[in-house]
């Protein structure tokens, strides 16, 4: 497929401006350009077809599979982008007043009600705009939270598995924390022995995904909070499995101080492109003066932007958080009703089917019941066959399915981190499972066909270090580097900008 640069033509046009009498500005001499941009020249026929075969490159969950572990791709109902594009939500002005503004006001008091009781805690800020975002949140309240106690000085350390997202050691440090780490023991759970040995009353707190990136659920919970309360340390946790527990267990209750929700993941706003996300944060009564500002409030029958909260972290956010994100999470939340338990049971059951058809052809590194994602091994293929997990991620590419997760957790050699989601039907499942189990009997047979895929997609196998080392990412006109000849280009005709511009 040709660059639109490379289709490019001089003195083709794909739309124009209407003629207009309003006066030309007078441009800096040191803002002018001495130069026209160099814009693609197009025909607007051309120009649709180009970005429509571009569209037809991209895998989202409205085209397949995407069982990304850890990541909870599911679909998105379409209503909720309706309701988002209401004129009276889609047109609302950011630096509106309460006054105007009151329908608005009220669903986000509304949603934060509603993930405080899905959370088993006091109060919610909407405000961070993605998990990763409040993670540095809820790190930053703790750290308010010990510096209001005169412990700031004293609890430097925050304690993180080795099961951890990859933004929980970046988040930890950012804050200014010391990270200390905590292995996993023969059943998945973090190893208690080894946990106590590393709180004392220099620990600020927990950070924790419950259940794990294992996709386990921690059987020891409760002697954990025991311990890091009992040295009066707080604990964090990690929304970002929320999915697995919405309506059965609630962090709250599990002895979780601060939590963080992926809005994006469990409560169906679009994920993937780089954003919109949302990262709403839930704390315990204790740390509600904490709390970002301003804080959306109910007061009598109005509700309000209260701004007047003396131990405050500040403001970590543009405005009040992504709106539209919020619109379409409390629309879904809505919708499911007291019913959400549902949602997260069938995650369950259709991550515990795909575990027991998938277990006896790769490998199971901890034989336990899953939550909603679980995680197994290409390590005895790669052993008996020289086939790695990240062979198999690709092959699967070829028979139509986004790959999982691989190499992630990092406690797992040759990973692959398979989430179905609530949203899949089991026709879908079983056409995956026959993919893997394919997949495994190729890497037997004839696995230079596994390990030269994949072989049917627009872009076949890179050199991933060269990519990394020597990133091409903007068109380089007369030459392109990394390629033995420069690729001569046909240069504009003329100087001047083009008519209308």
């Amino acid at each position: 497929m040709k660059l639109i640069f490379e289709k490019s033509k001089p003195g083709r046009r794909a739309g124009s401006f209407p003629p207009n009498e309003l006066p030309v500005p007078e441009v800096p001499s040191a803002l002018r350009r001495s130069d026209p941009p160099r814009l693609p020249e197009i025909a607007e026929p051309e120009l649709v077809r180009h970005f429509t075969e571009l569209s037809t490159r991209n895998f989202g969950i409205d085209t397949g599979f995407y069982p990304l572990g850890s990541c909870t791709m599911k679909y998105n109902p379409r209503v909720n982008e309706r309701l988002a594009l209401l004129p009276g939500f889609r047109d609302l002005h950011p630096l509106q007043e309460a006054e105007g503004a009151q329908g608005a006001l009220e669903l986000m008091w509304r949603l934060q009600e509603i993930l405080a009781e899905i959370c088993g805690l006091d109060a919610v800020s909407l405000q961070p705009a993605a998990g990763s975002q409040g993670e540095l949140t809820g790190l930053m309240l703790m750290r308010a939270f010990f510096a209001d106690r005169g412990e700031g000085d004293t609890r430097r350390r925050v304690v993180i598995p080795d099961t951890a997202h990859g933004t929980n050691p970046a988040s930890v440090t950012m804050a200014g924390y010391e990270l200390v780490g905590v292995r996993t023991d023969p059943r998945g759970n973090i190893d208690v022995e080894d946990l106590r040995d590393k709180v004392d009353e220099t620990t600020a707190g927990l950070m924790l995904t419950n259940p794990s990136t294992l996709g386990l659920f921690d059987e020891r919970i409760e002697q954990i909070r025991e311990i890091f309360h009992g040295a009066g340390a707080l604990m964090y946790y990690d929304g970002a499995n929320l999915n697995a527990v919405c309506g059965i267990a609630r962090p709250g209750d599990m002895g979780f101080d601060i939590v963080h929700i992926n809005l994006h993941k469990t409560f169906s706003q679009p994920h993937g492109g780089g954003g919109p996300g949302g990262g709403p944060i839930a704390v315990r009564k204790m740390l509600e003066p904490f709390l970002p500002v301003p804080a959306v409030v109910r007061r009598g029958d109005a509700f309000a932007l209260d701004h007047d909260r003396p131990k405050t972290i500040g403001k970590v956010r543009g405005f009040t958080g992504p709106f539209g994100v919020f619109v379409r999470s409390y629309a879904f939340i809505r919708s499911w009703g007291p019913a959400l338990r549902e949602m997260s049971e069938v995650a369950v059951l259709n991550a515990n089917y795909l575990l027991a058809r998938l277990r006896d052809d790769y490998e199971l590194p901890y034989d336990r019941l899953c939550m909603h994602e679980f995680v197994l091994s290409a390590r005895g293929l790669k052993r008996e066959y020289g086939v790695t997990a990240l062979d198999v991620a690709k092959r699967l590419m070829d028979y139509g399915y986004h790959p999982p997760t691989i190499y992630f957790p990092l406690v797992v050699p040759e990973a692959l981190m398979i989430e179905p989601t609530e949203t899949e039907a089991k026709e879908t499942l079983d056409a995956f499972v026959e993919a893997m189990l394919a997949i495994a009997r190729e890497a037997k047979e004839e696995p230079q066909t596994v390990k030269s895929a994949p072989t049917t997609r627009p872009v076949r196998r890179l050199d991933e270090v060269k990519a990394a080392k020597q990133p091409v990412v903007r068109f380089g006109f007369e030459a392109h580097p990394g390629r033995a000849e420069p690729v001569a280009v046909e240069a504009p005709k003329v100087a001047e900008a083009p008519k209308g511009v």
